[in-house]
């Protein structure tokens, strides 16, 4: 391995030296421990520790970094004190997650380190997100990002550097080609040659760096990311290595040729750069020795501390006061000056007004920009904003909605816009798994509104009518939020906006161009998880939201004798317990309406808690009415009889009998 470089000092050298030697040192101990039983797990980068290290030498202290569970020499680069580090990996309340998660899932604003999850991909666009507001706040600053090559297989690959190449971000896509994916190699993951020529496909600039040489990386990457700060784009990056334990210790390495397995421990990135040190003559064996001294007493002595750390206590309401980001609500009061929108201006009035309000809030989703989206709710939006906040995309709603995360953890907010709420499915998981837990797990908000078109009764067929939001309501760290009217519409969208935590806004498409009211002209807010009492009455209770509360109000005006108190519930998560609670009491019986199909939607929780809360005043059986267990069929007839409305009638008037 060629160490020799002319633009390096001695003094980098020795540098670059102490700075790779420290993690080897720290995992070294580490598998002791983990031998012990003082640590659960562990991710080995032993073989790789130059790639680390020299990426995160290469990055000024306050650009981003996103890396893996292999990757400890960008925490130890970045000096994090090996104390909370090792309260990490222990579970210890003094940790980065305070005992919620383990090893390097947390990240850390102080140190600009953004934590992985397991599902690996998202991070990914994650960078884009942190990127993009680089280039919206005119900021010359690049991002690294690391993924494994098995990584790469993963959609999210594709579609975060499909969306770097197409928006021109800084970012760089480091790949650790280690050999495998967990015990798969390389020529089951992919057919390519090299990881690097997948950059073709996206127009993307690419290199091949050895992996095992720290000079080599630090060099090359740095030239790259000074270059990128000008000339902002991404950059595929290449990394050959070897992974020369298991994918965690359980796994072990049976799986790998022994020939293979030599080849890589001849190329040992931490000895052969030890050895160039001292064939340089830039330090001695006695020099070498009292340094390896000093990092494992340092280590020893943290270790000391940790241990002494207290443990993580349960605290119920702690824990349950930790899943969204603290915000107090101000309640921005309604003009008295109003005008008559329907339901889709109403939104559209709500979105403008909050771009105003908000200068570093963008909007984002498929068609939104000069077309105004498929159903015109941004149109004339980039007129007045401009394209770099109005921002088509591709089709890509997982990268996109990571692309949002990121923009939240630079302190923007976002706004992202599923053409049809039906498309979600393929972002779900950055939906449920990242910006549902990331406050709960270290303390960053995810400041995202999704807005979901939904609904059927516009003949739209099984993949554009679902009422999804049963798929969210179950997933702690969301906020559900389903209008019914223009007025509200209008204000519980911006308040959504105002709320630092993700919110996903449902709108029933049905209601867009159906439904007109008296709106406030001015900005406005209605207060997130308070239900709205439309109508009051003594004989029963119907509780609804969205285009159910229409199909209600309908039908108690053709029965007028039926004293019914109806709720729009408006918000689903969190949900107006009390508002539900106090009106069961007074009437004694309740029926439940949703559009949706009946098992396992949100009427079947509420009537779980009014029974749990409510049974000794109940008069009658608590009723469900729902859709049909069954997708959503095109046909106008079969529509009709799938919809839950039909059968309505027929089960108020029986409740209201009973």
């Amino acid at each position: 391995m060629n160490f020799e470089d002319p633009t390096l000092s001695k003094e980098q050298h020795i540098n670059l030296f102490k700075s790779i030697l420290k993690p080897r040192l720290i995992e070294e101990k580490m598998l002791v421990l983990l031998r012990q039983g003082k640590i659960s797990k562990w991710f080995s980068g032993i073989g790789q520790e130059a790639i680390a290290v020299g990426v995160t030498k290469s990055l000024k202290s306050e650009e981003y970094i996103l890396p893996m569970h292999r990757n400890l020499g960008v925490f130890t680069e970045r000096k994090i004190p090996l104390q909370r580090l090792f309260s990490q990996w222990q579970g210890k309340l003094n940790g980065f997650t305070k005992g919620r998660d383990r090893s390097f899932h947390f990240g850390t604003q102080e140190y600009k380190i953004i934590g992985m999850i397991s599902h690996l991909g998202p991070q990914l666009g994650v960078a884009d997100g942190i990127g993009l507001a680089h280039k919206l706040k005119n900021e010359k600053a690049v991002t690294a990002v690391f993924t494994g090559e098995g990584g790469t297989s993963e959609g999210d690959f594709h579609e975060a550097l499909n969306v770097a190449s197409v928006w021109d971000l800084p970012v760089l896509f480091c790949v650790e080609n280690n050999g495998y994916g967990l015990s798969t190699p390389t020529s089951e993951q992919f057919k390519c040659e090299h990881i690097a020529d997948k950059a073709i496909g996206y127009g993307m600039e690419s290199h091949i760096i050895d992996g095992n040489n720290i000079v080599e990386i630090y060099t090359k990457v740095n030239e790259i990311a000074e270059s990128v700060r000008e000339n902002p784009r991404p950059i595929l990056l290449e990394f050959k290595t070897f992974r020369r334990r298991g994918h965690e210790e359980a796994s072990g390495t049976k799986y790998v040729p022994a020939e293979l397995m030599e080849h890589w421990e001849k190329l040992d990135p931490v000895d052969n750069y030890e050895l160039f040190i001292l064939e340089s003559e830039f330090l001695n064996r006695d020099e070498i020795d009292s340094i390896k001294a000093e990092i494992k007493s340092e280590i020893d002595r943290h270790l000391k501390i940790a241990n002494e750390e207290l443990n993580v206590e349960a605290d119920e309401t702690k824990e349950l006061n930790d899943v969204f980001k603290g915000y107090k609500f101000k309640t921005q009061i309604p003009s008295s000056k109003k005008t008559e929108l329907r339901f889709i201006d109403a939104i559209s009035d709500g979105l403008k007004q909050s771009m105003e309000k908000h200068e570093d809030l963008v909007i984002m989703g498929q068609d939104v920009a000069e077309y105004g989206g498929v159903f015109k709710i941004t149109d004339g939006f980039v007129e007045k904003f401009g394209k770099k906040r109005v921002r088509n995309t591709p089709i890509c709603e997982s990268a996109i909605i990571t692309t949002a995360m990121g923009l939240s953890i630079k302190g923007m907010k976002s706004v992202v816009e599923m053409q049809f709420s039906d498309f979600v499915s393929s972002g779900f998981n950055p939906i449920v798994n990242y910006l549902a837990k990331v406050h709960y797990r270290w303390g960053q908000n995810a400041d995202v509104v999704i807005r979901m078109p939904c609904g059927a009764g516009v003949g739209a067929g099984p993949f554009h009518s679902q009422t999804n939001e049963a798929w969210f309501t179950k997933t702690p760290g969301l906020k559900v939020v389903y209008p019914s009217t223009p007025q509200e519409a209008k204000g519980l969208l911006i308040a959504s906006i105002e709320d630092p935590n993700p919110v996903l806004f449902f709108e029933h498409k049905a209601l867009y161009r159906s439904i007109r009211g008296e709106v406030s002209d001015d900005y406005f807010t209605i207060e997130l998880g308070k239900a709205n009492l439309i109508r009051e009455g003594n004989d029963l209770t119907i509780i609804t939201y969205g285009a159910a509360v229409h199909w209600a109000t309908e039908l108690l005006e053709k029965y007028p004798e039926i004293s019914a108190e109806l709720i729009d519930l408006r918000t689903l998560s969190p949900l107006d317990e009390e508002a539900i609670f106090n009106s069961v009491k007074k009437t004694g019986k309740v029926i439940i309406l949703q559009e949706d199909s009946i098992f396992g939607g949100i009427a079947s929780d509420i009537s779980a808690l009014i029974s749990e809360n409510c049974f000794e005043y109940l008069d009658a059986p608590i009723k469900r009415v729902a859709s049909l267990p069954t997708p959503i069929p095109f046909s106008k007839n079969l529509e009709d009889q799938y919809l839950g409305k039909v059968k309505f009638e027929s089960e108020l008037l029986a409740l209201n009998k009973y």
